[in-house]
């Protein structure tokens, strides 16, 4: 609830009139935080508008790219297959529209849980301080001596292949980056005259919280989130890549990218970037996808930063 609360107060203050009209300024003067807000927003088009670009074959697994023969060798461009087909003839145009939810859900469940998990974490230890913040951030130092990518893909390799073990992974070894920074931020915040007011005045703790402290600390970890949602999704690309992300034939753009690793230059005869389209593609798409979301964290650190917003 106190979660909820906070972020409903932000919400409040990011689409009130007032709000939206400085949203709206900071945004057009600057034309790449503008380029970036409407990169993302093409993406959450294709999201959203997925089965209508692509109309899924199979209702009931609309995330199975369909498969135009069984031949080893990819197929180029054509009124059937718009951007070409991949080795064992799996529809790459298909596989990028639908790969966008794939991003977009590993990106918003991860993100999501690892921001709670941190934020309750980094808050708690900053606030209590003490023997409490020395718990807590002695476990936070844990998790961060393990190496990200091989942490993840050893948990996975535990658990067994497949997105929702991925996922788990990624959480379990990302909230420490968000507890540390919410930490850092509240430490600064908690010695401010208001907070201090508050304790004065008997005010409840978790009142002190919800209502003075995260409100104006929770900006750095909503502006690396933003910054996340192009990470993330990439990290599972890349463990999709190795094989143990998404089952084969799920609609993933590390799939993709996998399926086209032996396509880069060709050994056939004739020229060797022959199945460009196997790797331009996909990767269009993953550059593009990244590039929206990190000038979109820029923008939001104009918006959200409230030493910013004069």
């Amino acid at each position: 609830m106190m979660i909820l609360r906070i972020l409903l107060n932000l919400f409040k203050y990011s689409f009130s009139m007032e709000g939206f009209v400085k949203m709206v300024k900071k945004i057009a003067r600057n034309p790449t935080s503008l380029a970036g807000l409407l990169i993302v927003l093409f993406y959450v088009g294709i999201a959203i508008f997925a089965p209508l670009l692509a109309p899924p074959p199979y209702p009931d697994t609309p995330y199975q790219m369909p498969q135009n023969g069984w031949s080893s060798i990819p197929k180029p461009p054509s009124w059937q297959d718009p951007f070409g087909t991949t080795q064992g003839q799996y529809d790459i145009y298909y596989g990028i529209i639908w790969g966008t939810r794939t991003a977009f859900k590993i990106g918003i469940v991860v993100i999501g849980l690892a921001l709670i998990i941190g934020l309750i974490a980094g808050t708690t230890a900053a606030y209590f301080g003490g023997w409490v913040d020395e718990v807590i951030m002695r476990i936070t130092d844990i998790f961060l001596s393990f190496p990200f990518l091989v942490a993840v893909i050893v948990v996975v390799a535990i658990l067994g292949p497949g997105l929702n073990n991925v996922m788990w992974a990624l959480v379990m070894f990302y909230w420490m980056i968000y507890a540390r920074l919410i930490r850092g931020s509240v430490l600064e915040v908690k010695e401010s005259q208001y907070v201090m007011a508050g304790r004065a005045l008997g005010t409840p703790g978790i009142r002190i919280v919800s209502r003075h402290i995260l409100p104006n600390s929770i900006f750095p970890i909503i502006i690396q989130a933003s910054m996340d949602m192009a990470t993330i999704p990439l990290t599972a690309a890349a463990l999709s890549f190795l094989g143990l992300g998404a089952p084969v034939g799920y609609a993933s753009w590390g799939q993709l990218v996998s399926f086209s690793r032996n396509w880069i230059v060709s050994s056939t005869g004739g020229s060797p970037f022959a199945y460009w389209y196997t790797i331009v593609f996909p990767s269009i798409a993953i550059v593009l996808y990244a590039m929206g979301w990190n000038l979109l964290g820029d923008a939001l650190r104009d918006i959200l930063d409230p030493r910013m917003l004069i």
